[in-house]
This record gives structure tokens, sequence and C-alpha cells, in this order.
């Protein structure tokens, strides 16, 4: 169990992550620039030994302390927030956090979003996150962050921000490509994606697709102002393409890398 200190006095952002069975980890940002729930997934990764970091947790086993200043009165002021499924670990949470006996609201969630029959598909996935290991471990950034890579697949889900840590035991291509909702144009579009990444890429890729629509905030996360957006995350550096994605030019210049 590793507890570590923070300032109460300090403007901070605390962010901290539940499993199932109880078991925690969180971090405290006090530049509040960084969006620190992709680590946290990987750091239960890498303490548990799972398959691949668990992102379905955030939306329904997450808190967030935010202290900022008023600008206007000078004041500190806090917002307290837990998913519902965590509001139970309050004092546990204001004792990580130093922050003397806040009260925690409850994150407004749809309700379809911790449905518990879906929750309960991910058990036989993770088994090890429904049993309590008494961890309660503060994320530091000297953790190995890992992300499994897997063959050429299309996947509609929730992605880590481009800015995480590069993947030193990748191989292939990691992209990902934002719309906003269904319609002919994505299909086309992703017919026309698919087709050139089989003909022109001889290496295993991941395509991710992520409607921005359903998840916004996966659209800030990554930076994205418009759609389509390409976003070619690895290998580095990062390059995206926004707009047209039927320019198989624009397209392979995306794909290239720098020595190519």
């Amino acid at each position: 169990m590793n507890l570590s200190s923070t300032s109460p006095l300090k403007v901070f952002k605390g962010i901290a992550l539940f499993t199932p069975g109880g078991d925690l980890v969180y971090c405290v940002d006090f530049h509040k620039q960084i969006r620190w729930h992709v680590h946290l997934c990987g750091m239960l990764q890498h303490l548990l030994g799972l398959p691949e970091p668990p992102h379905f947790l955030v939306p329904c086993y997450s808190a967030t302390f935010d202290r900022s200043l008023n600008s206007q009165t000078q004041q500190l002021q806090d917002v307290a927030e837990a998913s519902p499924l965590v509001l139970r670990y309050q004092p546990l949470l204001n004792a990580v956090f130093e922050t003397d006996g806040a009260i925690w609201q409850a994150t407004p969630l749809a309700p379809e979003i911790c449905d518990p029959v879906v929750l309960a598909t991910y058990r036989a996935q993770f088994p090890t996150l429904w049993q309590n290991h008494n961890l309660i471990v503060r994320y530091e950034q000297t953790v190995p962050y890992t992300y499994s890579i897997q063959p050429s697949q299309l996947a509609d889900e929730q992605a880590a921000p481009i800015s995480s840590p590069p993947v030193s035991n990748a191989q292939g291509y990691v992209l990902r490509l934002f719309v906003s909702g269904h319609s002919m144009a994505t299909e086309r579009t992703l017919q026309t994606l698919h087709q050139l990444l089989e003909e022109v890429l001889n290496q295993p890729y991941t395509l991710k697709v992520i409607d921005v629509s359903q998840h916004p905030d996966q659209a800030e996360l990554n930076q994205v102002s418009a759609t389509p957006t390409l976003v070619r995350v690895y290998p580095r550096p990062i390059r995206r393409i926004v707009g047209d994605l039927n320019n198989a030019d624009q397209l392979l210049g995306v794909l290239s890398l720098p020595d190519t």
C-alpha cells in the first residue's frame, strides 16, 4: 500500500480509478493539464497483469477532485465528483487527496452507461478486477505504460489520448478514425480506408473507429475539431488528415514514414 501526500493548499486536480473489487489507483496533477485516465488504466494493467488496459472502468469507477482558484474572489473552490458506483469510497478519496471531509457529488451519467449486465460481460475477460488486492497506489510517471497492439481489425471504442507514451514493443500501425454518426458517407470512408490499408500496408495495423457524437470526450481528448479525421498514432511522429479521406495520395502521406 502506497499513500503519498499532497498539499491541501495548492490548486490541483486529483483523479482516482477503482476496480469493481475495490482496488484504487490515483494521481495528482498540480498543473491540471493532462487527462490521466488512460495512464491509470495502464497502471492497473501493469499491476494486475491484465491482457489490456481496462478502459471500460473509466465511466463507472472513477472520481475527480478539482481544486481551483476563483479569479473574482481569489478564493479556493472545490468540485468533487464520483461515479455512483464509487460514492461509497468518499472517506478513502478524502484521505488520499487530503480534502478535509469534502462532500462528493454523483457524476451525472446516462442510465445505460453503467448497466450491470453490460459490466458483467467484462468479468470473464478481467476476473482479476473483481478481486480485492488491498491496493491503494499513487501513479508516478516512472510506472511503465504498455498497450497491446492487436492484428488488423475494426473497433468502435474509446481511445487513449494521442499524447500517451510511445509503445516501444509495438509492431505495425495504430490508427484512429474519428467520425460523427453512422451514414452512407461514413460507410464509404471506411470501405475506402480499409481497402487502402489492406493494399499498401505490409504490417499489422489497428484501426479504431470513434464516433464523436457518442464520445465527445474522446474528440476533446485527442484534439479533434472536425470529422472525419484520421490519425496515425504509431509509428511516431503523429500524423493526421482531416476532411476528404478519399484522396489516396493524402492517405499514403499520412501512412508513410519519414524515411520512406
